[in-house]
């Protein structure tokens, strides 16, 4: 279950090092979040658990993410957040 408090924790690991990745994470957080599965959740959450360096890589396509989890839940945000 996501609590206020779990979801308030995933916006603040939403900002990131990277302006690239805020412009991408915290939007599909507060827009698209609450559409996705609970397992998607899950994986978005575990998602920002991620490196820098390799989330800049797998959004900006340079690179593929080996678990297919994490690959498919970055091309569900790439999709979805238009900047």
């Amino acid at each position: 279950m996501f609590t206020t408090k779990r979801i308030n924790r995933m916006k603040w690991a939403c900002r990131r090092g990277m302006l690239e990745l805020d412009v991408l994470l915290l939007p599909f957080l507060e827009q698209a979040f609450d559409e996705l599965s609970d397992e998607q959740k899950e994986t978005f959450e575990r998602l920002l658990t991620c490196d820098d360096p390799d989330l800049f890589a797998w959004v900006m396509g340079h690179r593929t993410c080996d678990d297919p989890e994490l690959s498919a839940m970055v091309n569900i945000i790439v999709n979805r957040v238009k900047v």
